[in-house]
């Protein structure tokens, strides 16, 4: 009984690794497709390249926020030792590094003076509505970063 649990608990950090990696993959595809429309409704390079870098953190975000999980997944279901403890705490540490990094670099602000909170996939959804609207000037819709005036 207890192979057969670790072993549905083993295949449930796979797939969530495997959801973790293919959200950073779509995140790549998107940001790259975001990019191009913005190229495409004439909103110049430089609002190409803030979408483009926007979006592909927003992505990278997401994918480190659902690898975490998964490590979590995979060191709570195996044998506790101190070892395993800290293996975890060093990847959550990294990851954490690298996302507040990320965020930084998404918003120009650090992320607990933020007045909300946004995970990576809130800013991503951003992007995807600013990509659907038209550029500023034919409706008064908002621009590259993802920001609704309503």
């Amino acid at each position: 009984m207890q192979e057969s649990m670790d072993r549905v608990f083993e295949i449930v950090a796979v797939a969530v690794e495997v959801l973790g990696a293919a959200a950073i993959i779509i995140g790549i595809v998107v940001a790259i497709v975001l990019a191009g429309l913005a190229l495409l409704r004439g909103q110049g390079g430089t609002a190409a390249l803030a979408t483009l870098r926007t979006s592909l953190g927003a992505g990278i975000l997401l994918g480190l926020e659902v690898l975490v999980a998964a490590d979590l997944v995979r060191t709570i279901t195996s044998k506790p030792s101190l070892e395993d403890a800290l293996i975890l705490g060093l990847i959550v540490v990294i990851r954490t590094v690298l996302s507040m990094s990320i965020q930084i670099e998404i918003e120009g602000v650090l992320p607990w003076r933020r007045a909300l909170t946004m995970s990576g996939a809130q800013v991503l959804a951003d992007q995807v509505r600013a990509a659907r609207r038209p550029p500023i000037g034919e409706d008064g819709a908002a621009g590259v970063h993802g920001t609704d005036p309503r």
